[in-house]
C-alpha cells in the first residue's frame, strides 16, 4: 500500500522511468505559498500604480478611474500569469512553492517543461480555482491532473529521490574525471530526471544490443554535455565512461 501514486514514463531515449506523483497535499501547500509570495508582489506593483496614478490630474476624473481599474485589472492578470510562466520556465518545472515542498512540473514524456506548457498551465489556472475544479481533477484522475495537465501535457511529481548506491561496475578512471567535471562544468544544471536517464542506461547497458547501446551513449552524452555547458570535446574518453563520471559527480554535488 503506497500513500503516493506511481507512474511510469517512457522517455525520448526509449528508457523507462518510474516518478512518484506529488499528491493533492504537497500541491495545495506549494500552491499556499506560491499565492502567498504573488499577493505580496501584487500588493507592491498595485501600490506603486496607485502613487503614480495620483501624481496625475487628469486621471483623477471618473472616465480616467474606469480606465484605471482597467488597466489595474491587466496589470494584476499579467503578474498572476507571469509569475508561474517565469518561475516554471527558469527553474524548469518549479516555483518557489514546489521549490519548498520538493515537487516538479516534468512533460509527460519526463523531459523538462518549456514556456509553452508553463503558459497553458499558467493561463488555464483560473479555471482550475474556479469551484476548486483543478482540486478535483487531481483527487479524482489517477494521473493526478488538473484541467491545466491535461492542455499542458504535464505531471506534477516528487523531485526527492534518494540516491542509491551503484549496483553496476564503473571503470576506475570515472571518479577522476568526476571531480574534474565538479570543478570545470555546471553539473548543478542537472536534474533528478536527467539521472535517472542516466542511471537507468549505466544499469542496463550491458543487455541492449551493440550499435543500439552505442547510438543511445552517444546520444545521452552529447545532451549531458550541452546542459552541464562542456566547452569541448572529452578526448580519449568514451562515452560510457563520461556517463560514470556524471553518474559519480551528481551524486557528489548532491550529498
Amino acid at each position: 500500500m503506497r500513500l503516493f501514486n506511481r507512474i511510469t514514463l517512457r522517455t525520448p531515449e526509449s528508457v523507462e522511468l518510474e516518478f512518484t506523483l506529488a499528491g493533492i497535499g504537497n500541491r495545495a501547500l506549494a500552491l499556499a505559498i506560491d499565492y502567498l509570495i504573488w499577493g505580496i508582489i501584487l500588493a507592491l506593483v498595485f501600490t506603486c500604480w496607485a502613487i503614480a496614478s495620483t501624481q496625475f490630474p487628469i486621471l483623477q476624473g471618473n472616465a480616467p478611474r474606469q480606465w484605471i481599474a482597467a488597466i489595474a485589472f491587466l496589470l494584476g492578470f499579467a503578474v498572476y500569469v507571469g509569475y508561474f510562466v517565469y518561475f516554471e520556465t527558469l527553474w524548469q518545472g518549479q516555483t518557489p512553492g514546489k521549490r519548498w515542498t520538493k515537487i516538479r512540473v516534468i512533460r509527460e514524456d519526463g523531459r523538462p517543461t518549456g514556456l509553452q506548457q508553463a503558459a497553458l498551465r499558467a493561463l488555464l489556472r483560473p479555471v482550475d480555482d474556479l469551484f476548486s475544479i483543478g482540486a478535483w481533477c487531481i483527487m479524482l484522475g489517477a494521473k493526478e491532473k488538473r484541467l491545466g495537465d491535461w492542455v499542458a501535457g504535464t505531471l506534477v511529481i516528487q523531485e526527492d529521490r534518494l540516491v542509491a548506491a551503484a549496483n553496476f561496475p564503473l571503470s576506475k578512471e570515472a571518479q577522476a574525471i568526476a571531480d574534474r567535471l565538479l570543478v570545470t562544468t555546471n553539473i548543478a544544471a542537472l536534474i533528478p530526471d536527467d539521472f535517472a536517464v542516466i542511471r537507468e542506461y549505466l544499469q542496463r547497458r550491458k543487455v541492449m544490443e551493440s550499435n543500439a547501446k552505442l547510438k543511445l551513449s552517444r546520444q545521452l552524452a552529447q545532451q549531458v554535455q550541452n546542459i552541464i555547458e562542456l566547452e569541448g570535446s572529452m578526448s580519449g574518453i568514451t562515452d560510457d565512461v563520461f556517463l560514470e563520471a556524471i553518474y559519480l559527480a551528481y551524486q557528489q554535488q548532491s550529498n
